[in-house]
């Protein structure tokens, strides 16, 4: 059975965020604001079923989904693409690949005790970020 990822959580760091931004060719302007930003997360999972809500002062984006369901993802909140986008389980790791223009594109959700760890992907460049559950 996988993980459960419901819950409320707050970002407590956020390592190379802006190197991956720059690996989406996002704008330096937006980058230096998203970098100073510290989203929370809000995911209601409910079976196959999963809403990632990730909430910030400047900007909201939702993702709504059903595992193993290859989807026309619209990241216009993000970097003004589309992509086709599957998300599987890998044993307790929740894993994206996002399809389009961008090589090696995706994210994992994992977590660990109190805290729900995403790495992001894209070009080669990795972030990290963990947010601790509220």
């Amino acid at each position: 059975m996988p993980v459960d990822l419901n819950g409320y959580w707050k970002m407590i760091s956020n390592d190379n965020f802006e190197e991956y931004l720059k690996a989406l060719d996002v704008n330096v302007a937006i980058r230096k604001i998203a970098t100073l930003l510290k989203p929370d997360k809000d995911i209601n999972h409910d079976g196959d079923h999963i809403v990632i809500k990730t909430l910030s002062t400047f900007k909201n984006y939702n993702m709504d989904f059903h595992v193993g369901k290859e989807f026309e993802e619209d990241l216009s909140g993000v970097d003004d693409r589309k992509c086709m986008t599957t998300i599987s389980w890998e044993g307790d790791n929740l894993v994206c690949v996002q399809k389009g223009e961008k090589e090696g594109r995706g994210w994992t959700h994992w977590v660990e005790g109190d805290e729900l760890h995403l790495e992001l992907r894209a070009c080669g460049a990795v972030c990290k970020q963990v947010f601790k559950k509220t």
